[in-house]
């Protein structure tokens, strides 16, 4: 496995943020799982060459669940049921996809966003879901966009890394369903 998939979630919390931003009109409402605001803290090359030299079966296991029992069953329950679709699979990148992309990360956490001005730019509701133990993207950096954002709630899901939602997918769905169904109702601004 590559490290598209850890990537390409960050990615998608990275344009979820800009688009929010750019085009206010396009996006009513924001989940944002496991990512970092623009200038923060990222430690992606070293938790991800950390994980690889673990020799896990799947890479997945170190790089996005915690070394509690409880987390890596949950992580190999994940991998299970990643494994069991065998139909309809997006075809393996590779490096010349993810290279691309991690720099892109890098790039967005290196780059400092003055007075954290595109997350205060973001006033739709907003549901920060992050691990409380990732080390790929610590949580400090889901608890700055909370503050920063002006509709935002937070969730840290306990003993959990990078993979979060997948260590907690019925916890995850309930807590989207419920953001998504109330939004229009249970967020006023601070």
């Amino acid at each position: 496995m590559s490290l598209e998939t850890a990537i390409t979630e960050f990615l998608d919390g990275m344009l979820a943020q800009l688009l929010a931003v750019q085009q206010p009109d396009l996006v009513a409402r924001i989940i944002i799982a496991g990512a970092a605001p623009r200038g923060g803290e990222e430690h992606l090359l070293a938790v991800v060459e950390e994980a690889f030299a673990k020799g896990a079966p799947d890479v997945r296991l170190p790089l996005f669940f915690t070394p509690s029992e409880a987390s890596q069953r949950a992580g190999r329950a994940f991998v299970a049921r990643a494994a069991a679709r065998r139909r309809d699979r997006d075809l393996e990148s590779g490096d010349d996809v993810s290279g691309p992309q991690a720099r892109a990360i890098i790039g967005w956490c290196a780059r400092q966003d003055e007075g954290e001005a595109t997350l205060r730019s973001i006033g739709q509701p907003a549901l920060i879901v992050h691990g409380g133990d990732d080390t790929m993207f610590p949580s400090l950096n889901a608890y700055n966009m909370f503050k920063a954002m002006r509709n935002a709630e937070l969730i840290l899901y306990p003993d959990s890394g990078h993979g979060a939602l997948f260590q907690y997918p019925e916890r995850f769905v309930a807590h989207c369903r419920t953001f998504l169904d109330g939004a229009s109702t249970i967020f006023h601004g601070r």
